[in-house]
């Protein structure tokens, strides 16, 4: 299929919406998804326009959890206890949230702040007094047994 804007606007609209491009691609009137990779590999505007499109679909996936959660309350109840629409439940929200953290990480991926990087500062060590006189007492004592200075560049 040839490059048609208003396909490809359809394309990411639905994406923003939650579908994937492999369900898009099979619908009647859709270009197959190879040629929709292929314009994205030679259009720069277009890859920024995909780009948008899969981040609006984090968000959409994101809101699809709440939406599954709440539909699951404790009326719910199949002579199971609802345990098997839990369970069913459990696995959609997962799915999503893990996706939704691999399509944007920075907004709902998992963090591990250490520091040092863009958004925090770095790591900082300083002396605090009592502490610190300890720990050098110490390394005074433990070098004058082993019969080293106790300088731990060897200087």
């Amino acid at each position: 299929m040839k490059f048609s804007q208003d396909v490809f606007d359809a394309i990411c609209d639905e994406i923003a919406s939650g579908r994937s491009l492999r369900s898009i691609c099979k619908d009647e009137g859709m270009p197959h998804r190879g040629a929709v990779q292929k314009w994205l590999r030679e259009d720069e505007a277009l890859q920024i326009q995909y780009a948008r499109a899969r981040e609006d679909q984090a968000d959409t996936i994101f809101d699809e959890c709440l939406s599954i959660a709440d539909q699951y309350d404790r009326g719910t109840d199949n002579g199971d206890g609802g345990v098997d629409h839990i369970q069913r439940a459990r696995l959609r929200i997962d799915t999503r949230k893990w996706m939704a953290g691999k399509m944007r990480p920075k907004k709902y991926g998992d963090k591990l702040a250490i520091g040092g990087d863009d958004e925090m500062d770095p790591i900082k060590t300083e002396e605090t007094g009592q502490a610190a006189t300890k720990l050098a007492t110490l390394l005074s004592g433990i070098a004058e047994r082993s019969g080293t200075t106790g300088n731990p560049a060897g200087e």
